[in-house]
Order: structure tokens, then sequence, then C-alpha cells
């Protein structure tokens, strides 16, 4: 196999495992909520929003930490592990208590840091300046191919039923769990990539010294990794990449948890207001399939950069919010286990929901696959303290937006999206043009 084809291999595999932890944890996050306030009228009280708070505030600052992790073990053993935290996580579930529900919130927050600077190193060192935007769309693809499989089954087995049974949850997230350690099993299929122009004799001798070495340069690539991050924070280039990221943080916890719970508190849905959550999932994942599958193709022939992708995402996103704004009564996400007969400006369409739902997926991915193409081209020297203040950006903002979900009407949740929306788009225009701008002239814009 060619060192092309072996990169492209590792990524298609990336892409696979994450699909499949994802089938499982996405579709988890999705009816959390819901099958939390079912249990709340036994003796378990707990909230799902609380537990995604405490998810992604451990997340944002375990970042600080996982580059030297990641140094030091390497991206393959930390994916791997994180994934067995996320399998417990979802584990939970089958017969939750409040102490296992929150203690494995704290781990899978963790588990995620690491995972995903390792997710970002990994897709990093597969690729090139010419391979990234494609390898990215790959992924994205791949990766949101799980909202499709999990909440089909969601949509078809809680059809009809408006509330979930002790059968019902237990038999889901037994498969969910099984589905996530099948994912986390495949991440021993990625290979190493081959040095490039290097000999093969060269190759050996230096795999041989770094064997030597490799205990006593530990310590130093943690510390290393560790400056790197802190350094990176503050650099003209992350900072204004911040705002953006900081806004994919707050629809990140919008899409996946907060408009399902929406959707399940509309009573004026009927007897399918608890099978239109899945079936929110689903256009979600066709909506990031799409994108991603698009703006991976076009991304070798695109002459006109990122810039138009990130629009489109922006003008997407504004019209969902509109059509969620008028469709959505604003005690929505705040609910008690009854529902709301509330309306909006206009009668509850599952239709519209579902329009939104596919909209939400799109712009998704949009801004996603663009922010992961920038990084891995800027910071293609040594990208993991660049991904984890990205995912530490974008986890401490879903942190503070899944807190402030359990108390803030579906408006005001609205308007903050628009608010950082409007800037996020405009914070990494200057960023694309910043580095067209240096491209040109030939510059190495990549080193950190």
């Amino acid at each position: 196999m060619s060192p092309e084809s072996k990169k492209l291999f590792n990524i298609v595999i990336l892409g696979v495992a994450f699909m499949f932890m994802f089938t499982a944890f996405q579709t988890c996050g999705n009816v959390a909520q819901t099958v939390i306030r079912s249990l709340n009228s036994t003796d378990f009280h707990g909230s799902g929003y609380t537990s995604l708070a405490i998810i992604y505030g451990v997340f944002s600052a375990s970042n600080l930490i996982t580059p030297s992790v990641v140094a030091i073990v390497g991206p393959q053993i930390s994916m791997f592990v994180s994934g067995l935290f996320y399998s417990m996580y979802i584990a939970v579930f089958i017969q939750p208590f409040p102490w296992s529900f929150y203690t494995a919130s704290v781990f899978i927050g963790i588990a995620a840091a690491v995972l995903w600077t390792a997710q970002g190193n990994c897709l990093t060192i597969n690729s090139d300046e010419h391979t990234i935007g494609r390898n990215s769309g790959i992924f994205w693809a791949l990766l949101q191919s799980s909202l499709f499989f999990g909440n089909l089954y969601i949509y078809f087995a809680w059809q009809g039923k408006t509330q979930i049974s002790e059968n019902d949850r237990r038999t889901v997230f037994i498969a969910l769990t099984v589905i996530s350690l099948v994912g986390t099993v495949l991440f021993f299929l990625i290979r190493k990539p081959d040095p490039e122009n290097l000999g093969e004799e060269e190759s050996c001798d230096d795999q041989d010294m770094e064997a030597i070495e490799s205990a006593q340069n530990n310590v130093t690539k943690a510390v290393d990794a560790f400056k790197k991050s802190l350094k990176l924070c503050v650099t003209k280039e992350m900072l204004l990449l911040s705002v953006t990221t900081a806004y994919t943080g707050l629809e990140l916890t919008f899409f996946s948890g907060v408009y399902g719970t929406c959707i399940g508190a509309v009573n004026k849905f009927g007897t399918e207001e608890k099978s239109l959550i899945g079936l929110s999932g689903i256009f979600i994942g066709i909506g990031e399939i799409l994108g991603g599958s698009l703006f991976g193709l076009l991304s070798k022939n695109n002459r006109f950069g990122r810039n138009p992708v990130v629009l489109l995402g922006a003008l997407v996103h504004f019209v969902a919010f509109y059509l969620i704004f008028l469709n959505m009564p604003g005690d929505a996400p705040i609910a008690p286990v009854e529902g709301t007969n509330s309306s909006a400006y206009i009668r509850p369409s599952k239709e519209v929901a579902i329009l939104c739902s596919f909209l939400l997926g799109l712009g998704d991915s949009c801004f996603n696959t663009q922010l992961l193409s920038i990084l891995g081209f800027l910071y293609s020297e040594d990208s993991a303290p660049a991904f984890a203040v990205f995912k530490f950006v974008q986890s401490i903002c879903a942190a503070v937006a899944f807190f402030y979900s359990n108390y803030l009407l579906l408006h005001w949740q609205l308007l903050v999206m628009v608010i950082f929306g409007f800037f996020g788009t405009i914070s990494f225009f200057t960023v694309e043009w910043d580095a067209a701008a240096i491209v040109a002239r030939g510059s190495d814009y990549r080193s950190i």
C-alpha cells in the first residue's frame, strides 16, 4: 500500500471508529434529558443538562493537559482508552443512580478532551496542505453518519410512546454500549504513516534511536506541549478563531441536547412527540453528512477559500433560528415532564421542526469542517496543542450553554447564538484573509 493510500485508509478508519462511538454517544445525548425526565418520577433525581454541563466543563479544563498525554502515549492508545470511558458513561443509563451518573460525567469529560486532541493529531499527521480539506470532509461526513443510525432506531422504537418504560431504556442503552465498544476496538486498525523523505534504512535507524531516547524525552514532550498550548492561546489567529469556536460550542449544545428536548416537550405534536426526537436527530445527521461530503469533495477545486462555506453556514443557521423562534414555544427547553401546551407565533409544525433539524446539521458541518481544515493547515507542524485550544474553547462554551439551558427561555438562547454566530463569522473571515495573503507571499504560516 502506498504512503498516500495508507493515510487515506487511516482517515477512513478514524471516521468509521468515531461513527460507531458517536452513534452511541450522540444518540445517548439526544435522548438523555427525555429519559431522565421519565426517571425523575422514581427515586432517581438528576438532570441531563447538568450532566452535559459537567462533561463539557471538565472537558474544557482537561484540554490544558491533553497535548501532554497525547505526546507521551500517542494518538492511537489515547483514543482507545478514551473510547472505554465513553462506553462506561453510556452503560450507566442501563441502571442509573445519581452518584454513578455524575461520576461518569466527570470521567467522560476527561476522556473527551484526550479523544479529540488525539483525533486532531491523527487527522493532521495523515494529511498535508493539499489533502487536509478533503480529509476533514471525509472524517466529518463519517462522524456525523452516527446521528442517522442511532436516531433511526429511536424513531421506530419509540413511535407512539408518550412515556419511556424501564425495558425500553435498558434495551436502547445495552445496544448503544455494545456499538460504542465496537468503535473503540477499531482504533487498533489505524497504521502509523510512513516517514516522508527518508530512505528505508535511515527510517529504521531513526525508529531505533527514538525507542532508546523515548523514556528521557517523554517529560520534555509533555512540558513542551503544555507550553505550546499556553502560547497559542494568546496568538492573534487563535484569539480570532476562538470567537468562531465559541459559537460552535453554543450551537453544539443546542442541536445535540436542547432542540431534541424541545421537540419532545411540545404536546401539540401529539403521540409522535417522542419519536420525533429520533427523526430530528436523523435529519441533523443528513445535514451534517451532506455538508461534510460536499465540502470535502469541493475542497480541492475551491478557488475562493473557506470563507464562502462559513458564510453559507451562518446564513443557514440564522434561517433555522428564525423558524425555530416562530415554531417552538418559549418554555419548551424547561418544560416539566408533562410537556407544554403553549404555542409560539405559529401553530407548532412537525414539518418545520424537522426542516430546522436539517438546517442545524448543515450549518454545523459548514463551520466545523472549515475550522478543522484551517487548524490542520495553520498548525500542521505540531497540531495537538492547536486542537487542544480549539476543544478547550468549544467545550467551555458548551458547558456554559448546557448550564443556562436549565433556566433560559428558548428565544433568549436563540439570541445568544445569533450574536456569537455573527461575530464568529467575521472573525473567521479575518483569519482566512490573513492566511491567504501570507500564502500568496510564499511565507511559512504553519509554525506555531
